[in-house]
């Protein structure tokens, strides 16, 4: 009897300790390892999308109605006030689907049928779904090259080429089991809808303005530390975006060979960041890699009395990675706003002209000691050298100073004239 009991209780506890925890975050059918469980439970938990039952059917197809009604929550549109009538055969005024069918209608978030219908409850297909995050995001920087690294890119439909171009550089998609699909012509699920609608909400500053509803909040405070020198090193971290104040300092550099005497007003000029620019508590305001836009505003050549090249630039925007754009004005962070060869440089040219006019001096005193008397040459050499280098020297102060290089590598410091918006 012993032994039945020590049984059942072995067997009881390899019961447990053996099935998957389920009804993680209150929700039955989701486990805590399941590839898609963090945004199920955001979106659960932010009512964006319901349990049935205490269940949330992942692997279920998500109907157009649906999608919708989840879209317009993120969005912030789900209680828009409803001022037109439904313009679609298959959807009753006194339906359940009704409000969200015509508020998605009002701020033309999804159409429907060119028979006049919206076939609510039909699933929605997964480029259908890319192509409603395309449609209501801005329009940004993106290379169609992207989809081709994907194994089934042939299968992306023409008109949905763009569509994946975009939804691909913003973030905003979904390619699970296998990341090297995109599967665009397969119904979508309840936990890729999840993962999608999840994604956007994070990056809701890349919603165009007429389709979202949504109040930004200030989340804290963060810290830049490029230079203590710096007017100012906050960072304003809201739901939406990331804020560089102005006078933050950022640090950069050149990605090729820079020449003033080449240059040019109007000449572009680019700069990276090898490594990414991120606040002190941890957040990346600019991944490594972005690219950073300057113009040429004036060139001013080098000046007799030994003023070396002045060269004027501005940062206009900033191209991360991942094609986001932002809007940047920002100068270098030098006297006067100006690039210029620094004090090192210039010391060694007025040295190299010293040292060349002591040994052209030295060089006149020895021959001219050789003339009255071979004996003398000590004492031309003793004359000269002085001579020769007091010569180099006023001779390298008073002749036009140096060329401004910078070489391909090469860091400089930036200073924020603006506010820079850096969309989440």
């Amino acid at each position: 009897m012993k032994k039945l009991l020590a049984g059942l209780l072995v067997a009881g506890i390899l019961s447990i300790t053996t099935s998957p925890v389920l009804a993680y975050a209150g929700i039955n059918d989701v486990d805590a390892n399941y590839w898609a469980q963090t945004e199920i439970a955001s979106v659960v938990g932010d009512s964006v999308m319901f349990l049935n039952n205490g269940n949330f059917n992942p692997e279920n197809k998500i109907s157009r109605v649906d999608f919708v009604a989840a879209l317009l929550k993120v969005l912030g549109n789900d209680n828009a006030k409803i001022t037109s009538d439904v313009k679609f055969s298959d959807v009753a005024k006194s339906g359940a689907d009704h409000d969200a069918i015509v508020r998605s209608q009002q701020i033309g978030l999804v159409y429907g049928y060119p028979d006049g219908t919206f076939r609510p409850n039909g699933s929605i297909l997964r480029d259908e779904a890319q192509s409603v995050i395309s449609h209501i995001t801005i329009d940004g920087t993106v290379n169609n090259n992207i989809i081709s690294k994907f194994s089934d890119a042939k299968k992306v439909p023409n008109w949905a080429k763009n569509v994946y171009a975009k939804t691909l550089s913003y973030g905003i998609y979904v390619n699970h089991p296998n990341e090297n699909e995109l599967r665009p012509t397969e119904d979508l699920t309840r936990a890729e809808a999840a993962v999608l609608l999840y994604r956007l909400s994070k990056k809701l500053d890349l919603v165009k303005s007429q389709y979202k509803n949504v109040n930004e909040t200030v989340l804290g405070t963060e810290h830049l530390n490029v230079t203590k020198k710096a007017p100012c090193n906050e960072v304003t971290i809201t739901n939406l975006r990331n804020i560089v104040k102005e006078g933050n300092v950022l640090e950069i550099e050149y990605t090729d060979l820079f020449k003033s005497k080449l240059a040019s007003a109007g000449d572009c000029v680019t700069f990276t960041n090898p490594k990414d620019i991120v606040t002190e508590e941890g957040t990346v305001i600019f991944p490594a890699g972005s690219t950073f836009y300057g113009t040429v505003l004036n060139v001013q050549d080098p000046q007799w009395f030994n003023k070396n090249a002045r060269v004027y630039t501005q940062i206009n925007k900033v191209v991360t990675p991942n094609g986001k754009t932002v809007d940047m004005n920002a100068k270098p962070f030098y006297k006067d706003y100006a690039l210029k060869e620094g004090p090192w440089m210039t010391a060694g040219k007025v040295a190299l002209y010293t040292v060349g006019g002591a040994a052209v001096g030295t060089g006149a005193g020895v021959g001219f000691s050789f003339i009255p008397n071979p004996d003398k040459v000590g004492t031309g050499v003793a004359i000269g050298t002085p001579v020769g280098a007091g010569v180099g020297l006023i001779t390298g102060l008073v002749t036009p100073g140096l060329n401004y290089v910078a070489h391909e590598g090469e860091e400089i410091q930036v200073i924020l004239l603006d506010d820079a918006s850096v969309a989440k």
